[in-house]
């Protein structure tokens, strides 16, 4: 993949839900709840601050993380769906 993230961002690749079925009962894909975790495939450089100092991310590519409900923006690439996000946005390193 050739995308590199500005500032402090980062993107995302989804993890994929299991498909669950209860009964004969299919869910459409439509109705299915967006996963909140995925995988640092890319990282910018960091962020300035006020005073110019460069602000190192402290997530790495390869970590899982979780992030919020609606956080990102969804963008398609090479067929592959992913996430592009501010570093603020994630909650956790799993």
């Amino acid at each position: 993949m050739k995308i590199k993230p500005l500032a402090d961002r980062v993107v995302v690749k989804p993890l994929e839900e299991q498909e669950v079925k209860q009964g004969s009962i299919i869910i459409p894909d439509t109705a299915k709840e967006k996963p909140m975790q995925g995988s640092i495939v890319a990282v910018g450089p960091g962020k300035i601050s006020d005073n110019g100092a460069k602000i190192e991310m402290t997530v790495k590519v390869g970590e899982k993380v979780l992030y919020g409900k609606y956080s990102g923006t969804e963008v398609t690439i090479d067929g592959e769906d992913y996430l592009i996000m501010r570093e603020s946005d994630i909650f956790a390193i799993m």
